[in-house]
């Protein structure tokens, strides 16, 4: 592989105006010395706490800072999206703004990706200022990701990793609204490798991915990359069918053998009435789920809406 030219580092954020600043020095310092041009294209995903500003304001005076602003929060995945879809560089590295995952591993995975690899994820050795119940919940998803959807995910890797242009190109063909994209970059295949690291605590503000949020992607990610769930269903009805044919045939047999047993039961009667309403439910919310889906696609929306751009700006 020639020498690359220019590497884009994308990263979408929401009211992250403590962390932008360290951020822009910390990749500042990677690139001090190496022979490569950067960018760092900054994408607003709606922010309210100037931090936007901030980054435009940084765009006017520093060539390596672009900035894309969305016309209001389309969220996470649709942020790198947008920046995957506006960065020009030979390769492209995605990661967040909270400093959880340190600028400094982008020049191995540079390196990495110098050596003939297309895709260079991050795994995660430690993880700081996560609860235990986040990891727990983390490692259990991606097990069960891994089985249902059949892509080879790696474990302990989230959204920070690097991607060759051929597939930021091949990326950029996919135009599904519910996106989930760690599994979509490891879909279309390519070569890949992987750096390790230590994931720090956050460095300032909030996480914007707290416990429901995160549940929510991983059933983003379950339901766009699988039907399992409605094959669970079929199974599930099939196995409650069953279980009345044999209650039916126990019923019989009781009213033949014992027919005063019969005016009792009520009770559990309800239950088994309960559970099978529940049942059906959940099978109905679930079956909805995938048929809005394709209500939502059929629409053919675009993914997101640029406010601004100051390359644009700056070219014209």
């Amino acid at each position: 592989m020639s020498h690359p030219n220019k590497i884009s580092i994308v990263v979408p954020f929401l009211n992250e105006k403590d962390n932008l600043p360290v951020l822009l020095e910390r990749v500042t310092g990677v690139f001090a010395g190496r022979e490569e041009d950067w960018e760092l294209l900054l994408v607003d995903d709606g922010s309210t706490d100037g931090s936007a500003e901030w980054a435009v304001e940084q765009a006017k005076t520093n060539r390596h800072v672009r900035v894309v602003r969305l016309s209001r929060n389309f969220g996470h995945q649709l942020a790198i999206t947008a920046g995957l879809d506006r960065s020009d560089g030979d390769a492209v590295v995605v990661m967040d703004a909270d400093l959880q995952d340190p600028p400094e591993t982008i020049g191995p995975m540079v390196d990495k990706w110098r050596e003939g690899h297309e895709v260079v994820y991050a795994i995660r050795r430690s993880r700081a200022g996560e609860t235990w119940m986040k990891k727990f919940l983390a490692a259990g998803f991606y097990r069960v990701f891994r089985r249902l959807a059949k892509v080879n995910v790696p474990m302990d890797a989230g959204d920070f990793r690097l991607v060759d242009r051929c597939v930021v190109d091949a990326l950029r063909e996919m135009r599904e609204l519910h996106r989930f994209m760690r599994g979509l970059t490891c879909w279309v295949g390519y070569r890949q490798a992987s750096v390790e690291y230590d994931r720090a605590a956050r460095f300032a503000g909030e996480t914007k991915y707290p416990v429901w949020k995160s549940a929510r992607l991983a059933f983003d990610a379950i339901t766009s990359f699988s039907a399992s769930p409605l094959r669970w269903i079929a199974v599930l009805g099939v196995g409650i069918c069953a279980v009345a044919a044999l209650w039916v045939f126990y019923v019989m047999v009781q009213a033949m053998v014992n027919p005063g047993s019969m005016q009792k039961g009520w009770a559990s009667t309800i239950a088994v009435m309960v559970f099978l309403g529940g049942v059906q439910l959940v099978s109905i919310g679930l079956l909805g789920q995938y048929v809005s889906r394709i209500f939502e696609e059929g629409k053919r929306r675009p993914l997101y809406l640029v406010r601004t751009d100051t390359k644009a700006e700056k070219a014209s």
